[in-house]
């Protein structure tokens, strides 16, 4: 604080004081500093930065801990009563590609992280060979927090439910692009009925906040441990991704 901060920093205080113990004050204009209509651009333009930042919104004070947190005593769905762990997510903090999948597998409901049975081991090889990796330079993440049961796919109101935690987590990341992972994920985050054979191969635009994001729609890593045939078609998709991406390296 300047020194001329000070001195009306402390004839505001003596005015107060004066105020107290008289119990009246002196007209508004008196007080040394004092900004009328007149005078504010003037006075604003001499004040320090700090004095000029408009209050944060919603999003601005949060954090994905914070958002982690909330959601390992989250109980909005049925899925919080049924599930042994809850699976935030974990990654960058400033990712290249945010990686979305449906929900936790028992490995996940397990561990408490995202994909890491043998659909998160084959999904480390798929970012890897595109020159992406958890906790360098990509998040990876799921359209419900908690397991299903018997893996099945989450509901709709499941999906509601969890949703305003993902968008959080979204616009606190500000990934370039996304990739999401299966047809259940796409749908969801797209607002959809579209099949993942229609949706894949190509970015769609997702408005989020003040925030467009492109998001690529592939096939979740267990359909491809299902089924080789899609090897193919996913590798393209992963193509795709690298060419769209920016590492600034």
């Amino acid at each position: 604080m300047t020194s001329e901060q000070k001195n009306t920093l402390a004839g505001f205080l003596n005015l107060a004081a004066d105020y107290i113990k008289d119990g009246h004050a002196r007209p508004r204009e008196d007080i040394p500093g004092y900004i009328n209509e007149e005078n504010v651009q003037e006075e604003k333009a001499s004040l320090p930065l700090a004095y000029l930042i408009e209050e944060p919104d919603e999003y601005s004070a949060d954090s994905l801990e914070a958002v982690a947190a909330e959601i390992a005593g989250c109980k909005a769905c049925v899925l919080g009563e049924t599930r042994t762990l809850a699976v935030p997510g974990e990654g960058a903090a400033r990712p290249l590609v945010m990686v979305i999948g449906e929900g936790p597998g028992a490995d996940e409901d397990r561990a408490g992280r995202p994909f890491v049975g043998r659909a998160g081991q084959l999904l480390d090889k798929m970012l890897e060979s595109i020159g992406l990796f958890r906790g360098k330079n990509c998040y990876i993440a799921n359209m419900v927090k908690c397991r299903p049961p018997g893996n099945r796919d989450p509901a709709h109101s499941e999906i509601a439910a969890c949703f305003p935690y993902l968008e959080r987590q979204i616009l606190l990341l500000q990934p370039q692009l996304i990739l999401c992972a299966g047809r259940v994920a796409a749908q969801a985050l797209l607002k959809t009925s579209k099949g993942i054979n229609a949706l894949r191969g190509e970015f769609v635009d997702l408005e989020i906040g003040q925030a467009v994001i492109p998001v690529l729609p592939t096939f979740h890593p267990s359909a491809i441990l299902r089924d080789e045939s899609l090897k193919r078609p996913a590798w393209e998709d992963l193509k795709l991704l690298k060419s769209r991406f920016v590492t600034g390296e």
